[in-house]
């Protein structure tokens, strides 16, 4: 009765003392480590050195929005040529349905077929986009006079809350029409008078040379006072829409080049302001590497090197061998900014030849299939390695602005789990985002309409502590702990080795897949690196509030007198039991997706 009675107490204390001031964090993934499925790991501080003052930019499509025929479904250029190969020589086949001309997806995002104004999507964008180190995001206004209000509105509120709970969330910019025509001008003072002028949502935008930073045709302005104070309100870098010329005014930035790129906005000391860094080229030996659809023959896709000619795997679009090319070559040019094309796209237009484009019978021109396409947001058609552009991208960004050194940890202590103030002087302290548990329910493109209830337990800090015979294990959540019963509930995974080729995913390591009981959890061992476990031991708990602790004997993980050099990551209320892309989606993972925490006897 009064063991039940300080427990009782001990969990009201650890209650109304953390659970309800928990604020947002600093969270650094250069503190991270993280395989693709492709086994390549992103690089270390040893490999990419100290921080640069350098910037990184993505194009971002706002586009996904707007009233749909919900009695149709979307249409997936991958999957409609996978089941009819005919119909590429057939405008008129039923597959590609009845609306000319019409609108198609080369593939399905990992979020759905979303729109951009599904704060549960934005929100995921935010993080990984962050988790990048991606500092803008350009808005892709090109089209007429068409900026997508809905949407950036959605984004704004989205990420200015994101920011709040803790996301160095990318900062944001418009890329207007490739010139300077009416209406160009139309969305320039539509985006002045609706955003910029009154000050909404400051603390989002791209500031580039101490103004607000904006990829426009100032050109046709006129003498009227409001335009005399657009033309002094921002600094203007007019897009060059060209893959071959190169800038041809002092001011142009690129979009999308072949390689070599050139280098963008010449300064005084022979360096440059900026390069653009492709996934793929819509350009083919027919137009001379112009811009062309995407489906002529010899198209410059994601397998397409220039110094090495076509990738001969058969899988070999996923390796990425434009891309990298192009940052290699911005690697050389070395510029303040590296422009990125691009995030999530994702659409292609059927046209015909009279409409332009010389594909036969019909042109996809910016997007088409698994191999030529250039959108890095992880999608479901690859499977478990549907994120390996957005992990070479985290490798490359890396390299070209530099790391934070590792934390350092802590002393040895044996830690009294439960007891108050024991965690106190551990470090370091693995921060995560807070506030990202809020469920999904928002129409997507077309019939499809999406619900995510699976948020949960939203982990915001871990920490790790070691004496000669334990690790403890300590994880703290914004709310107090659900149930232990409920199905993958606080699951721990542990890479003890370091090593991908064993284990799931490397995670040679699980604590409580199966549910724990009042007092001790179960740790289970990979069994073949397939998703299949078996116990090896139970071990001590305590949950008290919104933490949850666990002490694990070192024999039990099979490092007792041994050097620490492990990744781990929490995840609560996994879905897809087996598929790692589950840790982008469902639930609460901390890191998010394929990234892990280290902890490493090294780092001292």
């Amino acid at each position: 009765m009064k063991r039940a009675l300080q427990r009782n107490l001990l969990t009201l204390f650890l209650i109304l003392g953390t659970t309800f001031t928990i604020a947002a964090q600093q969270v650094d993934s250069d503190q991270w480590s993280a395989t693709d499925g492709l086994g390549r790991g992103v690089r270390t501080y040893s490999d990419a050195g100290d921080k640069r003052e350098k910037f990184v930019a993505m194009f971002y499509w706002t586009w996904h929005q707007g009233k749909d025929d919900t009695t149709t479904t979307v249409k997936n250029i991958t999957e409609i040529v996978r089941k009819h190969p005919e119909a590429m020589k057939d405008y008129n086949h039923p597959a590609w349905g009845k609306a000319k001309p019409g609108f198609f997806y080369w593939e399905q995002p990992l979020l759905g077929y979303y729109k951009t104004t599904d704060p549960w999507v934005l929100r995921k964008h935010a993080e990984m986009l962050a988790d990048a180190k991606v500092d803008v995001v350009f808005f892709d206004c090109t089209n007429g006079s068409l900026t997508w209000i809905e949407s950036y509105e959605a984004l704004m509120k989205t990420w200015d809350q994101a920011q709040k709970e803790g996301v160095n969330v990318p900062k944001i910019a418009f890329m207007l029409p490739f010139g300077p025509a009416p209406h160009s001008l139309v969305s320039l003072r539509q985006l002045y008078r609706d955003v910029y002028k009154p000050g909404r949502y400051q603390n989002l935008w791209f500031i580039w040379k101490g103004k607000p930073g904006i990829m426009a045709y100032p050109d046709n302005l006129t003498d009227s006072e409001e335009d005399k104070e657009i033309a002094n309100f921002f600094t203007f870098r007019p897009g060059q829409p060209d893959y071959v010329d190169g800038p041809k005014r002092k001011d142009h930035w690129a979009w999308l080049e072949n390689y070599p790129q050139k280098g963008y906005v010449p300064q005084p000391d022979g360096t440059f302001e900026q390069v653009a860094v492709g996934v793929a080229q819509n350009a083919a030996p027919e137009t001379n590497g112009h811009c062309s659809a995407f489906n002529l023959p010899g198209s410059q896709g994601r397998d397409f090197s220039f110094r090495n000619g076509f990738d001969p795997r058969v899988d070999g679009y996923l390796y990425g061998w434009n891309f990298q090319e192009q940052w290699d070559r911005a690697f050389e040019i070395d510029p303040e900014l590296v422009f990125v094309t691009g995030w999530n796209e994702y659409i292609a237009g059927q046209w015909l030849p009279k409409d332009g484009w010389t594909g036969d019978p019909f042109s996809f021109v910016d997007q088409f299939d698994w191999k030529r396409s250039r959108d890095i947001e992880p999608n479901k058609g690859w499977g478990d390695k549907g994120d390996s552009y957005y992990l070479q991208l985290v490798d490359n960004v890396r390299k070209f602005k530099g790391m934070s050194p590792p934390a350092k940890i802590s002393a040895p202590k044996t830690i009294k789990i439960g007891k108050p103030g024991q965690w106190d002087d551990v470090a370091p302290s693995y921060n995560h985002y807070k506030g990202n548990t809020f469920h999904r329910d928002h129409p997507g493109r077309n019939n499809t309409y999406y619900t995510n209830n699976t948020g949960r337990n939203d982990i915001v800090k871990a920490k790790v502590a070691r004496d000669q015979e334990f690790l403890y294990f300590y994880v703290e959540c914004a709310e107090p702990l659900t149930s232990r019963k409920e199905r993958n509930w606080m699951m721990l995974f542990i890479d003890i080795d370091r090593d991908k080729s064993t284990g799931w995913n490397g995670y040679d390591y699980i604590i409580n897949r199966q549910s724990p009981t009042s007092k001790e959890v179960i740790v289970e061992k990979n069994v073949g690196n397939r998703w299949e476990w078996e116990e090896v031991k139970r071990e001590r708990y305590i949950v008290a509030g919104n933490r949850l602790e666990i002490k694990v004997n070192r024999a039990t993980v099979g490092v007792k007198g041994k050097s620490l050099d492990f990744e781990f990551k929490w995840n609560d209320n996994m879905q897809e039991n087996g598929n790692i892309m589950d840790f982008y989606v469902n639930g609460d993972t901390a890191p998010g997706g394929r990234f892990n925490f280290v902890y490493s006897e090294s780092a001292k």
